[in-house]
């Protein structure tokens, strides 16, 4: 389908975009369409990443009509309040290096990758999820990111959410008069009324979606494991964007197929070692650790990570509640206590649940991967390495950005870290 008008409307750089497109298709086609494929029902996520720019765009322009299109950094960016306001949630967050010379032409060099891929995807006018949104909701959760919304600011409509440093009484506070704030600003900002019954509308439909990936996760604790690492942080990136209800039902249809084909391995030996990844978040189309790890002698079995389980670790509860209030305060419940960001400190939460992940994935190593300048993730690994030590863990710890150049580097250490499992 030619998309140019739709392009032109969205006041796309249109030459740019082109040698953008140019290089995905490539890219795509190293990690995912040269390997062997046995799940039928990955055929539609695959489809959505070969149109990434096309048919989903559309959804969000007739989309307009209706709600706003609302873009976000972080999973603490409550969807369900979106939803309740007749909105589209949409990951903003870049993942390719094609952006990153943009940003830096705006923001400093010694910035994470994927805050300078941001900036420059919506600089360079080159990706139309950037371009579609009617507003940005930022969130405090490094320094980076909250100087940068100033840049955003610039660009496009922006409201911050302030978070807190750490989870206490006095924290849980603030973040539940942020979630409160926000939804009455939404409310205001675009004509939309929030009541209990579309809120828990919105609950539902994301709790509906964490069901459906905590059940094909599930499937990735079987040895062999039915589906691989890279195949499953695909799946996840995709539930950043995509509509919500046909996503959740072709995740379900997934996790079927997966279930079903663990049962057809589980008399198959495997001696593929089993790896967990955790640190900073990986987004579209950041597969390259994936790819190193799996055509390296092992399995990625699991993501600690905003990527990962974090992104649909435990739901929004509706019990008890019978007023708007309850809803909004469950919702910042869930938010503020399941979510273990390097922004909190102490984040003793985080070393729980990579632990948790280790047993119940039965793991034989951790791949720490930090983006570059991510001083959050960087500084935090010391104490997961501490603690992966203490219970016998192998761990190795990396850090690399969006390019390809230490793509030798990083397989040379992750064969050799593979090797002595």
């Amino acid at each position: 389908m030619d998309n140019t008008e739709m392009y032109k409307s969205l006041d796309i750089d249109l030459k740019a975009h082109d040698a953008l497109m140019g290089a995905l298709p490539v890219l795509f086609q190293e990690c995912f369409l040269n390997k062997e494929q046995e799940l039928k029902n990955l055929s539609y996520f695959y489809s959505v990443i070969a149109d990434i720019h096309g048919a989903r765009v559309k959804e969000l322009v007739d989309h307009k009509t209706k709600g706003p299109v609302i873009g976000s950094f972080c999973i603490y960016v409550p969807e369900e309040i979106v939803l309740a306001a007749c909105g589209q949630l949409v990951g903003l967050c870049a993942g390719a290096d094609f952006w990153v010379p943009y940003g830096e032409q705006v923001v400093p060099k010694n910035l994470c990758p994927l805050i300078k891929a941001g900036v420059g995807a919506k600089y360079s006018r080159t990706c139309p999820y950037f371009q579609v949104v009617d507003l940005l909701i930022g969130e405090n959760t490094c320094d980076g990111k909250k100087k940068t919304w100033e840049i955003f600011s610039d660009m496009v409509d922006m409201y911050i959410m302030d978070m807190p440093n750490k989870k206490s009484n006095e924290g849980l506070k603030l973040w539940q008069e942020e979630v409160k704030n926000l939804c009455n600003f939404l409310e205001k900002k675009f004509s939309k009324s929030i009541t209990f019954d579309s809120l828990l509308n919105g609950i539902q439909k994301v709790n509906a979606k964490r069901n459906a990936l905590r059940r094909l996760y599930n499937t990735r604790k079987n040895s062999p494991t039915p589906i691989s690492g890279i195949d499953a942080l695909l799946v996840t990136q995709i539930g950043f964007y995509d509509d919500i209800e046909r996503y959740t039902k072709m995740v379900d249809a997934l996790a079927q197929e997966c279930e079903e084909r663990a049962s057809s391995l589980s008399s198959k030996n495997n001696s593929k070692k089993r790896i967990l990844v955790t640190g900073s978040p990986m987004v579209v189309p950041n597969w390259k650790i994936h790819h190193v790890i799996e055509t390296s002698g092992a399995d990625v079995v699991v993501e600690e990570n905003c990527t990962g389980t974090r992104y649909f670790k435990d739901n929004v509860s509706i019990e008890n509640a019978s007023t708007k209030e309850d809803l909004l305060k469950n919702i910042s419940d869930r938010y503020i206590n399941n979510i273990n960001c390097a922004c909190f400190s102490p984040n003793i939460g985080r070393e729980e649940d990579i632990l948790s992940l280790c047993k119940d994935y039965r793991v034989d190593g951790i791949v720490y991967v930090s983006l570059s300048f991510c001083t959050t993730y960087m500084v935090e690994a010391e104490r997961i390495r501490k603690v992966a030590k203490e219970n016998n863990i192998p761990m190795i710890t990396l850090e690399s950005d969006y390019s390809f150049g230490d793509l030798g580097q990083l397989r040379t250490r992750i064969e050799a870290f593979v090797e002595n499992l």
